[in-house]
This record gives C-alpha cells, sequence and structure tokens, in this order.
C-alpha cells in the first residue's frame, strides 16, 4: 500500500508565510506591531498633512524627502485598493460641475454626486458643506447610482494584472497585503447624508438593504478577483461612525444594517483565503469618540483600530489597558503640537515610553497634521517619537 504525500507549500507569502528572515524589515516591524510584541521599537508614520503649505513657507522644500526629514521609515504593508474610501467606489464616476457662482463661494456636483458648497477657487484642507445627496429614495438610487456600482464594468480591471504582479513581489518580501474599503456607514452616508440617512432607517429600510447589498455585491467580487492572486492579511474599513460623543447610530442599528453583510463578506473572504492558516485582521478607521464602538465591533472580529481623537475623549493609554489585545494606531493629540515643546514633550512621554512596553501601537497624529502646527514644533515632535520609540 502507498504511502500518501503532502506537498509543503510554497513560503512565498501567498500559499505560507515567508521566513522571518526572508522579509524585509519594514515587513517585520509591522508584523510585529500586529502581532503585540512588548517592547519593540515603534513603527515610524504619520497620519497625513494640512499644514504643508505653512511650512514651505517656513523653509521645507518643496522636494523634501518626508522620510529623511522627519524618521519615518518604509511602510510594512501594501493595499488593493479598488473599493472607495470616503465615498462610494463609483464607476463612471459623477460629473464634476459647478452648478452656482455664489460670489467668494460655489456650489459644485462633485465625483460623489454630492452638491458642495465650496470657496471658489478652493476645493481641499478643509470641511466643506455638503447641500444634497444623490440618494434620496429607491427611485434615485435605481436611476442615478446603483449601475455605478456593477462589478462588471470592465473599467475595474484596467491595470488589474500589473498591479497583482506588484502585490506578489511584495507579499514575497513578506508585507502585509491589506484590502482597505469602504465602510457600510460611511458608505451610506456619503450616498443619503447624515441627517437624511438617520430617517431612512428608520422609514425606508428596503432602500438601505438594497444599497448595503449593492456594497456587499461589490466589494465580494472584487476581493474575490484579488484573492486568486493573493493572501490577504487585513481588510481595513472606513468608517468614520463616531462624533465627539460616542456613536452616530445605535448599536442595534449597526446590527441590523451593517454587520450581516460585513460577517458575510469577512466569511466569503475568509474561505477563499489560499493560506487558509493566515489570520485575518479587521481593522476599524473612525474618527470621533471611539471608545462606544468597540466593543461593538469585535462582535464582528475587529482586531485593530484608529486613529483615536483625543479632542473627543480617546486616550490611547487607558484604552489600550482596558483592551490589552486591540491593535491601536493614533492618540496623538494634534492641537498639543500647536503648544510650546514642553507640552508636547509632556504628551509624548506619557503615551509613547507607556504603549511600548504594551506593543501593538503605532503612534501618529488623530488625524491630518493641521496648519496651526509649524515646521519646527512638528520637527521637535518626531524627534521626541525617535528618542522615546527607539
Amino acid at each position: 500500500m502507498e504511502s500518501e504525500t503532502t506537498t509543503t507549500p510554497p513560503a512565498d507569502g501567498i500559499h505560507a508565510m515567508v521566513p522571518r528572515e526572508r522579509m524585509c524589515e519594514a515587513a517585520r516591524r509591522l508584523r510585529d506591531t500586529y502581532a503585540m510584541t512588548p517592547g519593540m521599537p515603534l513603527v515610524r508614520r504619520e497620519f497625513g498633512y494640512y499644514c504643508l503649505d505653512r511650512w514651505f513657507e517656513e523653509g521645507l522644500s518643496r522636494d523634501a524627502n518626508f522620510a529623511e526629514e522627519f524618521s519615518y521609515e518604509a511602510g510594512g504593508a501594501v493595499s488593493l485598493g479598488q473599493l472607495g474610501w470616503c465615498e462610494a467606489a463609483f464607476v463612471p464616476f459623477f460629473e464634476e460641475k459647478v452648478l452656482e457662482d455664489r460670489g467668494d463661494h460655489e456650489v459644485v456636483q462633485d465625483f460623489a454626486g454630492r452638491h458642495v458648497l465650496y470657496f471658489k477657487g478652493r476645493r481641499n484642507g478643509f470641511m466643506p458643506e455638503y447641500m444634497d445627496h444623490p440618494v434620496k429614495d429607491m427611485t434615485t438610487w435605481l436611476r442615478d447610482v446603483k449601475w455605478r456600482m456593477d462589478p462588471d464594468s470592465p473599467e475595474r480591471r484596467e491595470g488589474f494584472d500589473e498591479r497583482m504582479e506588484a502585490v506578489k513581489r511584495l507579499a514575497g518580501q513578506g508585507m502585509m497585503v491589506q484590502q482597505n474599503l469602504i465602510g457600510g456607514y460611511m458608505y451610506l452616508r456619503s450616498l443619503i447624508g447624515p441627517g437624511d440617512l438617520l430617517l431612512k432607517f428608520i422609514d425606508e429600510p428596503e432602500l438601505i438593504h438594497a444599497c448595503m447589498q449593492a456594497w456587499l455585491d461589490l466589494a465580494d467580487r472584487v476581493i474575490s478577483w484579488h484573492q486568486a492572486h493573493v493572501t490577504l492579511d487585513e481588510v481595513y474599513l472606513a468608517e468614520d461612525i463616531c462624533y465627539n460623543h460616542g456613536l452616530l447610530i445605535s448599536p442595534a442599528m449597526m446590527r441590523r444594517f451593517l454587520f450581516p453583510y460585513y460577517r458575510r463578506l469577512l466569511n466569503n473572504i475568509r474561505a477563499r483565503q489560499i493560506d487558509q492558516s493566515r489570520h485575518l485582521y479587521l481593522q476599524i478607521d473612525t474618527d470621533g469618540d471611539a471608545r462606544a464602538a468597540i466593543d461593538v465591533y469585535r462582535e464582528v472580529g475587529m482586531d485593530v483600530m484608529s486613529p483615536f481623537e483625543v479632542a473627543s475623549g480617546c486616550d490611547v493609554v487607558e484604552i489600550g489597558r482596558r483592551y490589552p489585545d486591540l491593535v491601536m494606531f493614533g492618540g496623538i493629540d494634534k492641537r498639543v503640537l500647536a503648544r510650546p515643546t514642553e507640552e508636547i514633550d509632556e504628551m509624548v512621554e506619557r503615551i509613547l515610553p507607556a504603549m511600548r512596553a504594551r506593543g501593538g501601537y503605532i503612534p501618529t497624529c488623530d488625524h491630518g497634521v493641521p496648519e496651526e502646527v509649524s515646521l519646527s514644533n512638528y520637527r521637535h515632535y518626531r524627534r521626541r517619537c525617535v528618542e522615546l520609540g527607539g
């Protein structure tokens, strides 16, 4: 009787994990963070910037290498994208056009079909005023929006082979493969608007489910294409479901309108994984006071959360003690970076040593660095991050 033999899958980052000694340094550091390794040096990165015009005026070269200027390091992950972030992944987008001239302001139809009031000649770097949204009822959903969510639009496959070849090469270096996409609440809000959405949950639940089914159909199909080539390490949802006093909708509404679709998507992703031994991390990104959201999202398997907005009451040291197995990014108060350096020192000396000892933490601002932050203050902050973070 012939003995059965098994074939060991290749350790290529797709069929099996790359051995640690073959990983690039950035991948090792990021994977150690996700593994909650106590005491490891903190990964060096930033959330984003609203301050660059000021910094250029203060002497930062427009050609500056930020990694050299601020001691950032190469990223340890590659993002697959193609599924939106703050807005739905429409194909095609709505036509962008000026609808009304109001002197110093103008009303514009943006790429997501919203009517937005902007300062004339300036459409970035501030919170715009949204005046109208494309989905008002089932008729407008079907007529104007749903067909833009068609997974089979040929444009969605443009450049696909080249993108996947690049991702496979990076997976072979141990880089974490991240599927980022717009979360259900952020998606619904971009379609309907934050105020009207609350009424639709009650008055037109069938419309909400129709929108979420389209979200699921598109996400599941596109991610299945990616999974034919790589194993995912993380699903990263842009949600923004909190404000400065907690959740914008109730946990009951989350369980009714969001979680069934999240569970189906995550179950499908896990079933398709090439490397079935790989843990699939789930990250939730939400501004505002996220504390009330943590236990709710853990019901669908959340492992990672960001960016912990301090002005809304989030203290990463306190939250880290309460949830010792939660990977956390953010939690640096962007407002403090505009204050005297003594206050910056007090903040980082309280947060960074404690969170480094805990593990599973990456310090970044709790949103983009605001224009009130001077270049000299930010450089001081980065020097202290390097000193305290290792």
